[in-house]
């Protein structure tokens, strides 16, 4: 059983085909002169039929190891959705973002540019400004340089609410992992709302970096990965480190199949009774540690 993107969403329009998983900017992505680990991790990803590619000026070497695949392999490059991002607040550092993110993917345009990482009022005020970067975005969209814009935001739901109900974006990247259900606002405030505008819906942080496999509490790649596609998402995006990591990622994307209503019960259930080890996992503090609650 295959499971598609929604059929009206923005986003679908843009991307051009209905799968469901892609390939995150973080793992081997976020590392520096890891070039051939990188390409080989690339080469499994595209092999396994994967297609929507993440990236941003800010996952260290993520743009210059697309760029180089792409390089060796054009007629990949053609069949593939290109990702990424600015945190530029002001105008003129999204426009030099811009041309930086294309100069080093290799590409003359890009599929879904992003307003990445945005956390509080002072970040709406300068982006929204009159010097500020969401006209370079509304620019680039118009003048075809980029297909789509979103919005990406993993701090606060409300900042990240505010923006999917006022600005003209086509998507929306947020947390969507098991642990939201308890602390709400991304799952049950911001999709709701992005649904209502048409806006189309990226997952991430489905596994928490890995801090959230763990086994004892039945938290594995495969159950955290179901629950998160599970969820009212258009697109789940997960970074990979190995070539065994993207392969396994593609065969989820395959053969999801929804978790039930009971089957999440008991997995709530499970967490609850091993909750001190969650918190005191070897990794470090791990609930929710992108909000920056531990």
């Amino acid at each position: 059983m295959v499971i598609t993107m929604a059929e009206d969403s923005r986003l679908r329009s843009l991307i051009g085909n209905r799968q469901r998983i892609g390939l995150g900017g973080e793992g081997i992505l976020r590392t520096e002169g890891r070039d051939k680990e990188a390409l080989v991790m690339l080469d499994a990803a595209y092999d396994s039929g994967i297609r929507y590619y993440d990236s941003a000026p800010a996952y260290a070497d993520s743009e210059r190891y697309l760029g180089m695949f792409w390089r060796q392999h054009p007629e990949r490059k053609k069949a593939t959705f290109q990702a990424s991002k600015s945190a530029e607040r002001y105008a003129a550092g999204a426009e030099r973002n811009l041309e930086q993110t294309l100069r080093r993917l290799g590409r003359d345009h890009i599929g879904l540019w992003q307003i990445h990482d945005i956390r509080d009022d002072k970040d709406i005020s300068q982006i929204e400004g009159p010097n500020g970067a969401l006209r370079v975005f509304y620019n680039a969209r118009e003048t075809g340089i980029v297909k789509g814009i979103g919005v990406t935001g993993h701090y606060n739901p409300e900042i990240l609410l505010y923006a999917v109900s006022s600005w003209d974006v086509d998507s929306v990247l947020l947390p969507v992992n098991i642990f939201e259900l308890i602390f709400g606002g991304f799952l049950d405030k911001v999709i709701p709302a992005a649904r209502e505008r048409g806006i189309g819906v990226i997952g991430m942080k489905a596994l928490g970096g890995g801090n959230y496999v763990i086994p004892e509490a039945g938290l594995v790649p495969e159950t955290l990965i179901r629950f998160a596609l599970s969820q009212d998402i258009d697109l789940l995006i997960v970074g990979c480190s190995t070539p065994g990591e993207a392969q396994m990622l593609a065969q989820l994307g395959r053969i999801h199949t929804p978790m039930e209503d009971d089957e999440l019960s008991q997995l709530i259930t499970n967490i609850n009774n091993n909750l001190d080890k969650i918190q005191n996992n070897r990794t470090g503090p791990i609930i929710a540690y992108y909000r920056g609650i531990l």
